[in-house]
């Protein structure tokens, strides 16, 4: 235990993720979130804490609404603000960080007109981070709570526009430098950055932290909001990347409560998980007791004291397999009545087991002398697995039941089914498992290893009967659509692919349904052949165009995704090269006897009349030269979709003959005479219907 004269030993009160605001519209728990920030500016004062440390989150918004804003500015001003005098001495630049433009300093109690009791250091997180290009650069609402003088907003980074910049500028930690007698505190903040981004500029060391030259005598606290746990390839933050010479890493984002220090293999650092202080979600990972802690820092020790928030809402959470529990409670699953019976039965068991954890905690609270606080609604989830019963119940209609004994009535249950292995089209060996995640001889470890969208995807396409799209154009969409949010990526995708078989099947004479299926298998193969080929090429161009780089960044993949520009963009982008209808057509008269019905060939083009591709560039880099580019590259074949418009009434109406004879001199004159023949095609259409 850590024992040492009261002057030399520095007191932080550790928080993390308050998501003050969240579901504030919710008539019983919209206060849960501001109620626990209170309790926890009412600890600051309890243990007489020298400062409060939050990293990230303090808002479940980027835009806090006023009510919310309002409450918290009053809490920070009713418990932050006062006559404690300030035992810190500051040993940095005061007017580091500070508003431009502005005289007074960034960091608040070094302000003669603000009487600061307890400062509030805090980092910004994902939910609340800078966002807007406006005069004063990217704000969000701790700048707000920083120019008022009530929170000291640390981590803040301006990361580099180019490639050019990147080595000399990269993300550059600079620290908050604080002196208690003897004992020295460098406080690091790193608010929240892409993961890709932050993974890469972690490996390339480039995160380059202005240490003091005897960083040594100092104890080192770093802060950041990123992810823990492996979500990918590069979307988390390995623990074993940071500095030597840090000492604790605070981290935020992760909601589970791992608050009591744990080492690092290889570092000399630990790392403490403090958790939010309020349930986002109903998962397991919420379940936990949620902490705050009382850090004690003297020379290079430090004691981490956990402290349990008692204005939490008691969360259980159970599972239920149905077809396990028929057998052991003689359930019938054809009988919606009885299963609803006993997910009732389960429900009433867990509101008991909440009630009995919320009392068991107040009851030592009241012996610790605390007051007694009175007992809230808690918070149930039961996931219940439906597989194999036919028919369930409402949730919500279910959840009526409850309301007025737990605080979330509408969501008490969720339904899922187990997956299976997909057996049609025989692709999928039934003995085989249908994805590598699955081979049941495959540890834990291995399984979070193989874990990729991009790889998910393509063996889930490759398993299914696609007769019309092709799985590698298919697969690269639904990249798009989850890694870069591009939320039309797949409609683009479908719409452009559906269009190029249309166009290659099109023909002078009608066919048999029997051979409209082997057109279309041999039109999908053509597209997918020249969609690799394309795609190919496309590789290689961008590789001719690409920065020169040294033999490491060469190979490093994250270069190629966010930060060497044209050479690692993703292979969608270049998709409307390989979706171009004129090189398609010369290869129409290959199949001079083989066309579609009439209503297909009739309204296929006009399906696609009007749609334009949608691509997404990296996020980090946007160019919007390229975009425009894009943009203007379905014309083309807009334009000879209406000549093939304008084509077709002269095959499929002949009383119409002379109307079809005008159109093609009408598309090389003008685009009204083009538009007026197509408006008497598109009568005669109607009339002919």
């Amino acid at each position: 235990m850590l024992v040492c004269p009261v002057d030399d030993t520095i007191r932080i009160l550790l928080a993390t993720d308050n998501h003050i605001g969240y579901n504030e519209r919710d008539p019983v728990r919209g206060q849960d979130s501001i109620n626990t920030f209170k309790e926890i500016l009412q600890l600051a004062v309890k243990h007489d804490v020298d400062f409060v440390l939050l990293a990230g989150d303090l808002f479940h918004d980027n835009k806090p609404s006023r009510e919310c804003l309002y409450q918290t500015m009053a809490l920070l001003r009713e418990y932050t603000m006062g006559n404690k005098p300030i035992q810190l001495e500051l040993l940095s630049d005061p007017d580091e960080g500070k508003a431009d433009g502005f005289s007074f300093p960034a960091i608040n109690y070094e302000d003669a007109n603000f009487n600061v009791g307890i400062p509030v250091f805090s980092i910004h997180g994902n939910h609340d981070d800078p966002q807007g290009a406006g005069a004063e650069g990217a704000l969000c609402a701790l700048d707000v709570l920083s120019v008022s003088g009530l929170v000291n907003y640390m981590g803040k980074i301006d990361l580099p526009i180019s490639d050019a910049n990147a080595p000399t500028t990269g993300i550059a930690v600079r620290p908050v430098l604080l002196r208690k007698g003897t004992t020295y505190l460098g406080l690091y903040g790193v608010g929240n950055v892409k993961d890709q981004r932050m993974h890469f500029e972690l490996r390339s060391n480039r995160v380059r932290m202005f240490m003091p030259r005897d960083k040594d005598n100092w104890f080192n606290v770093l802060l950041l909001h990123q992810n823990r746990v492996k979500h990918g390839p590069q979307e988390s933050v390995p623990e074993g990347m940071f500095d030597d010479s840090i000492d604790l890493v605070v981290w935020g984002h992760e909601h589970d409560c791992r608050i009591v220090p744990e080492p690092v293999a290889g570092k000399n650092y630990y790392i403490t998980q403090p958790g939010s202080s309020v349930a986002t979600s109903l998962a397991d990972g919420e379940a936990i007791q949620k902490h705050a802690a009382l850090l004690q820092i003297q020379g290079k020790e430090f004691q981490l004291t956990p402290i349990p928030l008692r204005t939490v809402r008691p969360f259980v959470i159970e599972s239920v397999v149905l077809s396990e529990v028929a057998e052991e409670e003689g359930i019938d699953l054809a009988d919606q009545i009885d299963i609803s019976k006993y997910l009732k039965t389960r429900v009433n068991a867990l509101i008991d087991q909440a009630n009995r954890l919320w009392d068991e905690r107040n009851t030592k609270a009241v012996e610790d002398g605390e007051e007694e606080i009175p007992r809230m609604l808690p918070l149930v989830r039961l996931k219940v697995d439906t597989t194999g019963v036919t028919a369930t119940s409402n949730p919500i209609r279910f959840g009526q039941d409850f309301q007025g004994r737990i605080a979330n009535p509408r969501d008490v249950l969720v339904f899922h089914r187990s997956k299976k292995p997909a057996t049609r089209g025989g692709k999928v060996a039934i003995d085989q498992p249908e994805l590598s995640i699955d081979d049941p001889n495959l540890t834990v470890s291995e399984k979070l290893a193989k874990v990729r969208v991009a790889t998910l995807v393509e063996e889930y396409l490759s398993a299914q009967e696609l007769q019309l799209l092709g799985e590698g154009g298919m697969s690269d969409a639904i990249q798009m659509f989850v890694e870069k949010d591009d939320i039309h990526a797949i409609e683009t995708h479908v719409v452009k692919s559906l269009k190029t078989l249309m166009n290659n099947v099109q023909g002078s004479e009608e066919v048999d349904e029997e051979d409209v299926v082997d057109m279309l298998v041999k039109a999908k193969e053509q597209h997918e052949k020249d969609y690799a080929e394309n795609k190919a090429k496309a590789r290689t161009t961008k590789k001719g165009k690409a920065p020169a780089m040294d033999d490491d960044q060469s190979d490093d993949s994250m270069m190629m995704d966010i930060d060497a520009g044209g050479a690692g963009g993703s292979d969608f982008d270049e998709e409307p090269e390989s979706d171009v209808p004129p090189p398609k057509r010369k290869k129409a008269p290959a199949q001079p006897k083989k066309a579609p019905a009439k209503a297909p060939a009739k309204k296929a083009p006009a399906k696609g009349r009007g749609k334009k591709a949608v691509v997404s560039d990296d996020d980090d880099v946007i160019e919007l030269d390229d975009d425009e580019e894009e943009e203007e590259q379905p014309k083309p074949a807009k334009k000879t979709n209406r000549a093939a418009v304008l084509s077709q009434p002269s095959r499929k109406a002949p009383a119409k003959k002379k109307a079809a004879t005008s159109a093609p001199a009408a598309g090389r004159s003008s685009r009204a005479a083009a538009t007026k023949a197509r408006g008497r095609m598109m009568v005669d259409d109607d009339d002919s219907d």
